[in-house]
C-alpha cells in the first residue's frame, strides 16, 4: 500500500497546484515527463495519481492532446439549457446510476482495503463539511464527485470503472438544473452518513440498500420519472 499511498500524496499536491491556482480551470498539465521532475516522482506514480484526480473530476484526459484541469461547471454553466431536454438527461443518468452504483458499493465494502475505506470516510467527511458551508459551491460539486467515485473505484471492477464520467455528469446537469438544491443538499446530508456507516461495518447489503434510497432521494426531489 505504500506505493498507492505516495500516489495519494502527488494527487493531494496536484490538488493543490489547482486550488492555489497554479493550473486554473481549461489549463493544460505539463507533459509526463516534465511534471513527474517537477514534482519529483516517478511518471508511474503521476499517472496514479492522475487517475485519481480524473475520477475526482479535477482533472479530464483529451485523447491526443493531453490532461487538463477539468471545470466542474464550465461549458455547461455558461449554455442555456432546456429544463424538458436536461430532465431527460438526468432520468436517463439516474437510471443507469439506479443499475450499475448500488451493486459497486456493495462490491467495494468487501473489496476495499482498509486505506480505501479510510479515504472514502475522509472524502465523505469533506463533502458534509461543504455541504454545510456552502452547498451550491463548485468545490462541493467537485467533492460529491470525488466521494462517490472512491466507491466505485474501490469496488475494483474495473469495468464498472468506466462508469465513473456518469457520476460527474450527473452531479454537474443536477447542478444546472437548479432544481429543489437546498432539498437535495439536506437529503444528501442525512444519506452520506448512512452511506459511510455501512461501508466503516462493512455492511454491504446495507450500503447497497444507502446508496439506492440516496440515488431515489435525488429522482423525487427533482421530480423525474423513471417509468416514462
Amino acid at each position: 500500500m505504500a506505493h498507492e499511498t505516495k500516489a495519494h500524496r502527488v494527487a493531494q499536491a496536484l490538488r493543490g497546484l489547482i486550488d492555489q491556482g497554479t493550473y486554473a480551470a481549461g489549463t493544460k498539465l505539463p507533459n509526463e515527463n516534465e511534471l513527474s521532475a517537477q514534482l519529483g516522482v516517478s511518471r508511474t506514480t503521476l499517472r496514479e495519481a492522475t487517475r485519481i484526480l480524473v475520477s475526482e473530476g479535477r482533472l479530464s484526459v483529451r485523447r491526443g492532446s493531453g490532461t487538463y484541469v477539468a471545470d466542474p461547471l464550465g461549458q455547461k454553466a455558461q449554455t442555456k439549457i432546456d429544463m424538458h431536454d436536461l430532465k431527460v438527461t438526468l432520468r436517463d443518468l439516474y437510471e443507469a446510476r439506479v443499475i450499475f452504483e448500488p451493486q459497486a458499493a456493495a462490491l467495494a465494502c468487501r473489496r476495499a482495503s482498509d486505506e480505501e475505506i479510510a479515504e472514502i470516510l475522509r472524502l465523505g467527511e469533506e463533502v458534509q463539511k461543504l455541504i454545510k458551508q456552502d452547498p451550491e459551491g463548485e468545490a462541493r460539486v467537485a467533492s460529491e464527485t470525488a466521494f462517490h467515485s472512491a466507491i466505485i473505484k474501490a469496488s475494483h471492477n474495473e469495468f464498472l470503472a468506466n462508469f465513473m464520467p456518469i457520476i460527474n455528469e450527473t452531479i454537474e446537469q443536477t447542478f444546472a438544473l437548479k432544481y429543489n438544491l437546498d432539498i437535495i443538499a439536506e437529503d444528501a446530508y442525512k444519506d452520506h452518513i448512512l452511506i459511510m456507516n455501512f461501508l466503516e461495518k462493512r455492511d454491504a447489503e446495507g450500503v447497497r440498500s444507502a446508496v439506492l434510497i440516496h440515488l431515489h432521494h435525488a429522482i423525487w426531489n427533482e421530480e423525474i420519472s423513471l417509468n416514462d
